[in-house]
């Protein structure tokens, strides 16, 4: 389970990982982190802000590519 808020590092991994990403394994990988984050509402908020925060992160690569196409 997890227990801690995203860190600075948490952030610093996502966005390493994201970049070494194929475009088909950013849109998984997001839409993953954002149906985890929406089975830990209301039952779980730390986790729920961490999958938010990693679906965030891969979103934001996902918008930087297509911004660059």
């Amino acid at each position: 389970m997890i227990a801690n808020h995203a860190t600075a590092q948490d952030f610093a991994n996502w966005e390493a990982k994201a970049k070494a990403m194929t475009m088909a394994e950013l849109l998984w990988s997001a839409q993953d982190a954002r149906k985890a984050e929406q089975a830990m509402r209301g039952w779980n908020p730390i986790a729920e802000g961490r999958y938010s925060d990693e679906a965030s992160t891969y979103g934001d690569e996902i918008r930087r590519r297509r911004a660059r196409a």
